[in-house]
């Protein structure tokens, strides 16, 4: 009987920032020639290493059942959580990580898969296709294979692998004569490889509560299997919203209400310079490819030296504008507690009531900003938009992505021409990737 064949994926990914502008890179390799079978890279917007690393883990495996469905794989990563979470050895504890591990762990047949950790030197094809895919993001593109130079780091990788018995340094039958032995000696026989798979797969999602994902079919490619614990698979490239409070106003240190129905103030000078750091931020970053703002003169002010720093126009949205504060608008909420006690009492107990002199409740503003991001998510799927807005708005985006509740608004803190993020996938799901971040301001 012939002998299935026999692949070995290596994968990485990698984000600047971390969550920050991210892409995971992967290689099927033949371990009895060194050659290279397939590359995937994928520019995937803001992210985490590890979810970076997961979608190329994720990808490389797909690639490899591409070839042979039937193949006996050995995953090569130097991410240790990646290889010990998906080898059993340790729990899968962040929300973000466990869809993707169970979509990796149906790929393929759990016997037909083995992992092994390897030092960062070691993987520098992936690496590389990794960086590719960040570097075409940057300039708003996606990495295409005509462009990969991965191929000038194979050697040396092999080389690494494990020294070579003979040969000079880099001799690429050397360097697959190694990697034919770490997939021998990893795999073991394939009655034990299929004893202990399962079990190692079982241990990785039993620990979490949930069921096991039911396995993928090995007769041929095809869809990936959703879990039994009902998690979907990835939807492709999220359209993901950097969510940027803008800069300070001359109200903003007093802290009064500052809505849609008031003077409409300018940035201070304050404001502008928070305006001109954030720009120089995002610009470093490279990942924006579309700039939208509220249509208030605060956050038109702060989009707009931003969109002159990348080069990009700003579309205003009227939907992205502040809560209505009604009388409230321009007093601090010492006053408002003074002046409308009862009125403020219901707003704080129950986001369906408005301020005071027929303001906006916080219920209206829900409204208004979801039928907003809808419009948006149609308009920008698979983009990274950058959505200038107010406190209330970015708030509320991030409520709804997390399925919290009303009053969690109280329990953000959001500062003048901070960041924040939002993932949105193809299912409807969101995942949000950062809140209140003001490091580009210190």
């Amino acid at each position: 009987m012939q002998r299935p064949l026999r692949f070995v994926v290596e994968a990485d990914g990698g984000s600047r920032g971390n969550p920050g502008p991210a892409g995971y890179g992967s290689v099927v390799l033949d371990p009895a020639t060194g050659e290279t079978l397939a590359e995937r890279a994928e520019y995937i917007g803001v992210a985490t290493n590890n979810v970076a690393e997961y979608k190329g883990l994720i990808a490389g495996l797909k690639a490899a059942r591409e070839l042979a469905p039937d193949a006996q794989v050995l995953v090569r990563m130097d991410s240790k959580l990646v290889v010990e979470q998906m080898s059993g050895r340790w729990k899968i504890k962040h929300p973000d990580m466990k869809p993707l591990a169970a979509e990796a762990a149906t790929v393929l047949p759990r016997s037909q898969v083995t992992y092994q950790w390897i030092p960062r030197e070691q993987n520098k094809h992936a690496d590389r296709l990794a960086n590719e895919a960040m570097d075409a993001g940057k300039h708003g593109r996606q990495w295409e294979p005509s462009a990969s130079t991965a191929v000038f780091d194979r050697g040396a990788a092999r080389a690494l692998a494990t020294p070579p018995a003979a040969g000079p340094p880099g001799d690429a039958a050397a360097g697959a004569a190694a990697v034919r032995a770490a997939l021998a000696s990893a795999s073991g026989t394939t009655a034990s490889a299929a004893a202990s798979a399962p079990a190692e797969a079982d241990a990785l999602f039993a620990a979490e509560g949930s069921g096991a994902p039911e396995p993928a079919p090995a007769a041929a490619p095809g869809p990936t299997v959703a879990p039994a614990s009902g998690w979907g698979p990835d939807m492709g490239t999220p359209a993901t919203f950097v969510l940027l409070r803008h800069g300070e106003t001359a109200l903003t240190p007093q802290k009064r209400f500052s809505g849609s129905g008031g003077t409409d103030p300018e940035l201070s000078p304050a404001g502008r310079r928070q305006a001109a750091a954030v720009a120089e931020a995002l610009a470093a970053r490279g990942t924006v490819q579309a700039v939208v703002s509220s249509p208030l003169r605060r956050c038109r002010e702060t989009a707009q030296a931003v969109a002159d720093r990348l080069g990009l126009a700003v579309v205003v949205e009227d939907g992205l504008r502040e809560t209505d504060f009604g009388a409230w608008e321009g007093l601090t909420f010492g006053e408002v507690r003074e002046r409308f006690p009862d009125d403020l009492q219901a707003w704080l107990d129950s986001p369906k009531a408005a301020p005071t002199g027929g303001g906006e409740s916080f219920s209206a503003v829900t409204r208004r900003v979801s039928a907003t991001r809808d419009r948006l998510l149609a308009a920008y799927a698979g983009r990274t938009v950058l959505v200038v807005t107010h406190v209330t708005p970015v708030k509320t985006l991030v409520r709804l992505a997390l399925g919290a509740p009303p009053e969690s608004l109280f329990r953000m803190e959001l500062s003048a021409a901070s960041l924040s993020a939002v993932a949105y996938y193809a299912d409807g799901n969101a995942s949000v990737r950062l809140l209140n971040d003001t490091s580009h301001l210190r």
